[in-house]
């Protein structure tokens, strides 16, 4: 049985090499949820290539955006991995995961000295103040 979480992340350009070396740790080292002591849950891949770019426009995008489909990933510890990680432009990273059985992608960005989550908790569209509660940041 699988446990599919969809990951994206968006850096500044100048940070690739520090996503590469990310996605190489998720393919060889990255702890599972279930079974710590077995490694490796999937990897990235880069979509914002300027020779196989996958965005529709007519220019190429600013930033650089990596996504993969990892299995059984503890996200914890994916999330601690991508914060302490050495970024050049520590801003500018941005997490994105929908674990399986949710609904949306939940964010993480670095402010300060803590990876912050910038989402509700449980999106409901049909409350008149989810979309004014939805610009307030949680901890997470």
């Amino acid at each position: 049985m699988s446990w599919v979480a969809n990951v994206m992340i968006s850096v500044d350009m100048a940070d690739n090499a520090s996503v590469k070396t990310l996605s190489e740790w998720l393919r060889t080292e990255a702890p599972r949820r279930t079974q710590p002591e077995a490694r490796g849950v999937g990897f990235l891949n880069l979509l914002t290539s300027t020779e196989t770019n996958q965005w529709g426009g007519w220019k190429n995008p600013e930033c650089a955006v990596w996504a993969g489909v990892l299995n059984h990933a503890d996200l914890d510890a994916l999330k601690q991995r991508v914060f302490e990680t050495p970024w050049r432009e520590p801003n500018m990273v941005q997490l994105l995961v929908m674990d399986q059985e949710e609904s949306f992608f939940r964010i993480w960005m670095i402010r300060g000295n803590e990876l912050r989550q910038f989402a509700p908790l449980q999106p409901n569209e049909e409350d008149e103040g989810f979309f004014e509660d939805a610009g307030f940041y949680l901890n997470g």
